[in-house]
């Protein structure tokens, strides 16, 4: 029966129930948000036996939710809604499954099919040879100075000339897209000898003796990060239906700065300079007033995840152990001011094996196509043209 705006649930059910709290993340809306669509009768609170406050079903919330998408203009979208990757406590989680307890055992391919269909199976990542072929040729026309992602970002726009399907935006067809570009990509700029994907990358970074273990852990840890930069700009993309090589493009554009992907490219520096002297050099950048690379993340309170994680298996490596005491003493130093980053713990695997200084962009590129090609799978599904920002004219008014 209902009292005023609010049911009262008698019996049991199977239903799930949220709280206000987790009605306005859903929505996108402030708490505030939640108790007028109450009061306007278009959601309905329940209240249940021996419990303090409302809660509303799951089911109501979805609907209204998708009202909103269906009424809202275009350009008006002012949240993102996703059921992909949770950012909460300190902790990363994709589609429920913490993101640490994945990274050290479940192939980066599982993860992969994960979050793209929420089947935790690993599926081949095929590089046809014709395809491979066409990638190199493309990269064979960049000059030596070209880095890895210059050369994904070429190889991506050559490849998608070349398939006559990319406009076909089912889910199924993307999947398979999606495996068979990152196939192909990894091939083209490292080898096909391997099983993994961290086989088949490992020696476009480094010559040294492979450790899948440890790329294959950097590769699941990076695969998505909520709505990061390059995250909405593939999502942009994808809102007006272009096709995955085209929204993987946008994302790779996006990564091309130094406050998104080539983070760990300043980190690796950075530690460059501190295996010689740690003090000297933190001295060095905090006396210019410059941010510390590879240290603090505006998502997490006292401790990145993934970070910690890499740190971890590095400290099993004995060929990571200078760069390890370098690690800890200016994480000492630095202890009530900033924490290490996932960008610091990838520049201290670029250094303990040798790698090449844009290794960690590579790696961070290649994970995260994983995730744009997630989003793009749920962005296909909402309305067109939706994620259009709202410009506030400052210039000269016309007379």
């Amino acid at each position: 029966m209902f009292i005023g705006k609010a049911q009262v649930m008698t019996d049991a059910s199977d239903e799930r129930y949220l709280n206000t709290a987790e009605v306005a993340r859903q929505l996108g809306v402030k708490p505030e948000t939640v108790y007028a669509y109450v009061s306007r009768g278009q959601l309905a609170s329940t209240r249940t036996p021996g419990r303090r406050g409302s809660v509303f079903r799951q089911e109501d919330v979805n609907r209204l939710a998708a009202r909103g998408r269906g009424d809202r203009p275009a350009g008006q979208s002012t949240s993102i809604r996703t059921d992909l990757t949770l950012l909460e406590n300190n902790e990363l989680y994709y589609r429920g499954h913490r993101v640490t307890d994945l990274a050290p055992t479940v192939a980066a391919e599982s993860v992969a099919g994960l979050l793209w269909t929420g089947e935790l199976a690993e599926q081949p990542f095929p590089a046809p040879p014709d395809m491979v072929r066409l990638a190199k040729s493309s990269i064979g026309v960049l000059p030596s100075s070209a880095r890895l992602t210059d050369q994904l970002r070429v190889a991506v726009a050559t490849l998608g000339c070349a398939d006559p399907m990319r406009f076909d935006l089912s889910t199924s067809a993307i999947v398979t897209a999606a495996r068979t570009l990152i196939g192909t990509l990894v091939d083209a700029v490292g080898s096909a000898d391997g099983d993994s994907l961290a086989e088949r990358l490992w020696p476009a970074l480094s010559a040294t003796e492979p450790n899948p273990t440890l790329l294959n852990a950097a590769l699941v840890l990076l695969a998505d990060h909520d709505l990061a930069v390059s995250t909405v700009a593939a999502r942009v993309a994808a809102s007006a239906h272009a096709h995955l090589y085209a929204v993987i493009s946008a994302g790779l554009g996006a990564v091309d700065g130094h406050y998104h992907g080539a983070a760990s490219s300043l980190a690796h520096r950075f530690l460059a300079d501190a295996m010689t002297d740690p003090v000297a050099a933190l001295s060095e950048r905090l006396r210019t007033g410059g941010s510390v690379p590879g240290f603090g993340h505006r998502f997490y309170e006292n401790r990145d995840p993934r970070a910690d994680l890499l740190l971890d298996m590095l400290r099993a490596v004995p060929a990571a152990d200078r760069v390890m005491s370098t690690v800890d003493t200016v994480a000492s130093e630095l202890r009530r001011r900033d924490f290490p980053n996932v960008d610091l713990a990838l520049a201290a695997m670029m250094h303990a094996y040798d790698m090449r200084p844009d290794a960690g962009e590579a790696v961070f590129a290649i994970a995260r196509m994983i995730g744009w090609t997630a989003h793009a799978v749920e962005e296909y599904h909402e309305p067109g043209l939706r994620l259009r920002m709202t410009g506030v004219y400052t210039g000269i008014r016309p007379s």
